[in-house]
């Protein structure tokens, strides 16, 4: 059986859970997880509260081989990742030297005051590395596990594109699409005796309407070929019947 990688995704911030701000990583991030084999199996929005952030994190870590946390690593008092991924594993939050000076010089050479406030940006939790930021400097880091991001979807595309070459990935999905000329309510018993009969796939099923008729998308995936053909070769068989019997 291939290796199974697994991956969550929390995304931290008020403004998300507000709707003042519409996400926009979840999907990149689930596309470039599904690219290189990685199951992308969970995500959870968390307010700005640190035993929120701790408790789901914790949780998360423990169960999948990654995390990728996004939002609340700026420089407002709000920004309260670094506290509190350094509370959940355990070790102190504190200013990290390569990334202190690193910006010191990126604000010296722009002629912007270093305050108290960007220094914020320089904290991380103790024993963690860096994730480069190509876009404004200020680095993410990794820790155990875990992968935590900025919020700023350019940026967290540029972050994530110096993560993945550090990923261990599993076996890509395979996937198959069959077009069902009926709705799901039609199809729904013997699809789910399919499923059970190849439980080395996942069929998924896709009501569609369209020119005043229900019909169903229903695509199968797996992880070998072999078993995504005899999968597929039952759904056909399937739809043949109903669509005869039509």
């Amino acid at each position: 059986m291939p290796d199974i990688v697994t991956a969550a995704m929390m995304v931290i911030g008020d403004e998300i859970l507000s709707g003042r701000t519409k996400d926009r990583n979840i999907g990149h991030l689930a596309d470039i997880m599904t690219a290189i084999g990685i199951d992308l199996k969970e995500v959870r929005i968390v307010p700005d509260e640190e035993d929120e952030i701790v408790a789901a994190l914790n949780a998360l870590r423990t169960r999948y081989t990654y995390v990728f946390t996004t939002g609340g690593i700026g420089p407002t008092h709000d920004d309260i990742t670094a506290d509190s991924v350094a509370k959940a594993f355990g070790v102190p939050c504190e200013y990290d030297a390569k990334a202190y000076k690193m910006l010191g010089d990126s604000y010296a050479q722009r002629g912007i005051e270093f305050t108290e406030a960007r220094k914020r940006m320089a904290r991380m939790p103790r024993g963690a590395d860096h994730i480069d930021n190509p876009v404004s400097t200020a680095p993410g880091f990794r820790i155990g596990n875990v992968h935590v991001m900025a919020g700023v979807p350019s940026i967290f595309q540029a972050m994530l594109d110096n993560v993945v070459p550090t990923l261990k990935t599993g076996a890509k999905m395979l996937s198959a699409a069959v077009h069902c000329p009926v709705g799901e309510g039609t199809i729904g018993g013997p699809l789910a005796e399919i499923q059970k009969a190849h439980p080395d796939t996942i069929i998924g099923s896709y009501p569609k309407y369209g020119e005043g008729k229900f019909w169903t998308e229903l695509v199968v995936r797996a992880r070998t070929q072999e078993a995504l053909e005899a999968a597929r070769a039952d759904v056909e068989a399937m739809v043949k019947r109903f669509a005869t019997a039509g």
